[in-house]
């Protein structure tokens, strides 16, 4: 199974016009051999066939990598995954560029806590990756320059949570299937563009299925 495990990524990559280092690749194959092993107790991602698992999650996170743009200093970007589940797309991001990115992973559920720390010791991260065990709230500050979600039902409803957690300039990159545009003329409409401006809409395929995926780079004001 790692051989095939290696295959789909190595390949699947190649589809996206990626290519995965060789460490970054040994990383992404002990972090998908912990999810499987902790996913026959604790429901982290549904039961899928190899290539599907792979390619909905691993995959589609690595989606977000050409949006990583070189940093104009030695230091690391700053990126929050907000409810980051088992770690997507965020450990994903991390264990490919593990000096480019300083990592935050928010995730509430304790269950999924134990498992992003174990990943990060097993795959041996080290320093730049934190897991914050709680939710965020609408209304919250700081300051993550980047700013991403798998988890959020609507572009609006994650906007404004994002409103008080990113800089001026910073990005927040919505992760979105096939009602992208619907979902982007509602936050238009309901006139919600006080904090955020949208910068630039990416549209791709995942490399086997061919399903629809879109990438909403917002810029705060």
């Amino acid at each position: 199974m790692p051989s095939a495990s290696r295959q789909i990524l190595t390949d699947g990559a190649h589809r996206l016009g990626l290519v995965l280092e060789r460490t970054a690749l040994e990383r992404l194959l002990a972090y998908h051999a912990e999810l499987r092993k902790w996913n026959r107790k604790i429901n982290l991602v549904a039961q899928a066939p190899e290539l599907e698992l792979l390619e909905t999650h691993f995959l589609d996170s690595l989606t977000l990598l050409p949006l990583l743009s070189p940093a104009p200093t030695l230091e690391p970007l700053d990126l929050l995954d907000i409810g980051s589940g088992a770690g997507f797309p965020g450990l994903v991001l991390k264990c490919c560029l593990p000096d480019r990115l300083a990592v935050t992973l928010a995730e509430p559920r304790q269950k999924r806590v134990a498992f992003l720390r174990q990943v990060v010791r097993t795959v041996g991260l080290g320093s730049g990756i934190e897991v914050l065990a709680r939710r965020l709230e609408p209304g919250e500050s700081g300051s993550w320059p980047l700013i991403t979600s798998r988890a959020f039902a609507s572009i609006t409803d994650f906007l404004n949570l994002c409103g008080g957690l990113s800089p001026p300039g910073g990005r927040v990159i919505c992760m979105k299937g096939p009602r992208a545009e619907e979902e982007l003329a509602l936050w238009q409409r309901q006139g919600q563009a006080e904090f955020f401006r949208l910068e630039e809409v990416r549209s791709l395929s995942l490399p086997f299925s061919g399903a629809a995926r879109h990438l909403l780079v917002f810029q705060r004001h």
